[in-house]
C-alpha cells in the first residue's frame, strides 16, 4: 500500500493566512511561508495555498508567495483559488508550485482540464470539488462559487467526466461535512472512489487527529486534507501520523530524519 498524505491547506487572503466559517469572521493566522515552512518540519507529504480572493489584483501577491515557499519548501505545493484559464496555470506552475487546484472553471470549461494536462501533464492537474447531498438522497450535486451556486452537476458523472480529460488528482470537500468537525463524509467519499481510479484527497470535516486515521481505515483514498486542526496546533502532523502507524497506515516520515 502507498504511504497516505497528510495535507495542511491554507486560505490567503491579501498575503496571509486567514481561517473562519464559510468566509465569515476571518482571522488573520500569520505568514503562509512561515506556516508552510513549519509544516514541512513537521513531516506535512504537501502542502496547498488557496488564494481565496482569487481577483487579478492580488495575482502579483500570490505569485511572490509561491516563488518564497517553492524556494524553501522541499514538500510539492498545490496552488488554487480563481484558476481560470491556462495563462493562470502556466503563471503558477512557472512560479515553482507543483501543481494546480481549479475548480469553477473546469465546470463552465471542462476542456481547460484536457489542455491543462496535455501542456504541462496529468501530475499537475488537481481538480477541486464541492458536492452535497441532494435532499432527495438521490445523489450529490456539485456547487461552485465557494459553495454558493448547485450547478445540477452530478457527482458521480462529473468525477468520471474529469478522470477522462485528464485530471491527476480528485480534491473533494463535502459541503455537508465541511465546519462540522465531525469527521470526514465517509459515504460520499466511497461513492466517488468506486467510479475512479485516480488518487482522491478528502476534504471537510476533520476535527481531530482521530478522523484522519479514521479516512483512511475506511476509504481507499489517497489523502486527507484540514486547515483549522493545524492552524490552531490542536495537533501536529506527526502526531496524525503516530495515530494513523497505530492501524497500520502507511505515512511518510520527514526526510531529513530519514524516519
Amino acid at each position: 500500500m502507498l504511504a497516505k498524505r497528510i495535507i495542511p491547506c491554507l486560505d490567503i487572503k491579501d498575503g496571509k493566512v486567514v481561517k473562519g466559517v464559510n468566509f465569515v469572521g476571518l482571522k488573520d493566522v500569520g505568514d503562509p511561508v512561515e506556516l508552510a515552512k513549519e509544516y514541512d518540519r513537521q513531516s506535512a507529504d504537501e502542502v496547498v495555498f488557496l488564494d481565496i480572493t482569487a481577483t487579478y489584483e492580488d495575482r502579483g501577491i500570490i505569485r511572490d508567495l509561491i516563488e518564497r515557499a517553492a524556494s524553501e519548501l522541499s514538500i510539492p505545493l498545490c496552488v488554487g483559488g480563481g484558476i481560470r484559464t491556462i495563462e493562470d496555470f502556466r503563471m503558477i506552475l512557472s512560479s515553482g508550485a507543483d501543481k494546480v487546484s481549479v475548480n469553477s472553471a473546469a465546470i463552465k470549461n471542462p476542456q481547460l482540464i484536457k489542455e491543462a494536462a496535455d501542456e504541462f501533464g496529468v501530475q499537475c492537474v488537481v481538480v477541486a470539488i464541492d458536492a452535497k447531498k441532494r435532499e432527495d438522497d438521490t445523489g450529490y450535486d456539485v456547487y461552485v462559487a465557494g459553495g454558493r451556486v448547485n450547478t445540477g452537476v452530478d457527482l458521480i458523472e462529473w468525477v468520471k467526466k474529469c478522470e477522462e480529460l485528464g485530471a491527476g488528482e480528485i480534491l473533494l470537500t463535502s459541503m455537508d461535512a465541511d465546519g462540522t468537525r465531525d469527521g470526514f463524509d465517509i459515504d460520499m467519499l466511497k461513492a466517488v472512489m468506486n467510479v475512479v481510479s485516480i488518487p482522491v484527497i478528502a476534504s471537510g470535516g476533520c476535527g481531530g487527529k482521530e478522523d484522519m486515521a479514521k479516512v483512511f481505515k475506511e476509504t481507499n483514498c489517497d489523502a486527507a486534507l484540514a486547515a483549522s486542526l493545524f492552524h490552531y496546533k490542536e495537533a501536529t502532523i506527526d502526531e496524525v501520523k503516530d495515530e494513523c502507524e497505530k492501524y497500520s497506515i502507511p505515512v511518510r516520515r520527514n526526510h531529513e530524519t530519514g524516519l
